[in-house]
């Protein structure tokens, strides 16, 4: 049976993989470094950043997925993200296994329509990390050195949680707390969202085609995206709230982080809420006969999710 190996554990993407994996009888490996412990499945502890780590966490899998998510802090990406790019490169290609890196789109910067062949560009200094480890896991791929596939997502919601999902956490997350939904800089362009459970589909379709492998892949994602205002509407609907925001500016984010470093972090990723963000999936729909859940259905299934969680809180 093959070893399905998910670096990155616990986090919102591989929770979504998670059950997928299960539901296929497949074998599974969860890591990271403080790997979470689910019957039917292996927990190894690992640092990513150390290759020796790295490399054991890795032995045995036939597919590897690099899910791994770091502090939203610039100061950690720089020094974390290339030693655990070049890690899990060299650990794929000493064991022999495939490598599925799930990915951003900051490396693309302000561009009016995402596609897999849109040229990096990145116009913020997380893009530029980003488009670094990118393009060292693309040259290996061309190179011939290790079988890999990139997987990219556009910023994501869905029935997730409320930590690390923008709209989970300034909308669900707000109107759960009883105050108003926010929002980014506008509300008046639209936003392309991933939604999470489409994500965690797609990445076990792709592990299961060979011929997807060597190739950038975009998650699947509905077409037709929402502006802000028409987000917030459909949530505020759903959750049976009043359709009140707020809209949260640069300089307010610029105050707020002299007490929050994640707050000040967002700040140089504002464009992406300043101008249309379109993400365009139609190799991956039209390659796996792929329907992504639309942002209606999306919504609604969200709010469930985020009225489960009260009802818990209340229990």
């Amino acid at each position: 049976m093959d070893l399905h190996c998910v670096l990155g554990a616990g986090g919102a993407i591989a929770d979504q993989l998670l059950p997928v994996l299960k539901a296929n009888k497949e074998k599974v490996r969860l890591v990271s470094r403080k790997p979470p412990l689910i019957p039917g499945t292996e927990s190894v502890t690992a640092d990513l950043a150390d290759y020796d780590q790295t490399l054991q966490a890795v032995k045995g899998s036939s597919t590897v997925y690099l899910l791994a998510g770091l502090k939203y802090d610039i100061r950690v990406w720089k020094e974390k993200w290339p030693k655990i790019m070049t890690n899990t490169i060299n650990a794929c290609k000493e064991t022999g296994s495939r490598l599925i890196f799930f990915d951003n789109v900051y490396m693309y910067g302000r561009t009016d329509k995402m596609t897999e062949e849109s040229p990096f560009n990145p116009c913020s200094r997380k893009g530029a990390v980003r488009a670094a480890i990118a393009t060292q896991l693309l040259n290996e791929m061309k190179a011939g050195n290790i079988k890999a596939l990139i997987a990219r997502s556009a910023d994501f919601y869905g029935p997730v949680g409320f930590k690390t999902s923008v709209p989970n956490i300034l909308v669900f997350g707000n109107i759960l707390k009883g105050k108003k939904p926010q929002w980014l800089s506008s509300v008046d362009f639209i936003h392309s969202y991933t939604y999470v459970p489409d994500a965690g589909k797609a990445l076990y379709m792709l592990a299961g085609r060979k011929d997807a492998f060597g190739q950038t892949w975009h998650m699947p994602t509905s077409g037709n995206p929402l502006t802000g205002k028409e987000f917030i509407r459909q949530a505020t609907e759903a959750m049976g709230v009043p359709a009140s925001y707020s809209v949260i500016s640069s300089w307010m984010l610029t105050l707020a982080g002299l007490f929050d470093r994640n707050l000040k972090e967002l700040n140089e990723m504002l464009y992406q809420y300043r101008y249309p963000y379109v993400f365009e999936s139609s190799k991956f729909n039209k390659a796996f006969k792929f329907q992504p859940v639309t942002y209606q259905e999306g919504i609604l299934q969200s709010a469930k999710a985020a009225k489960s969680s009260k009802d818990k809180q209340k229990g």
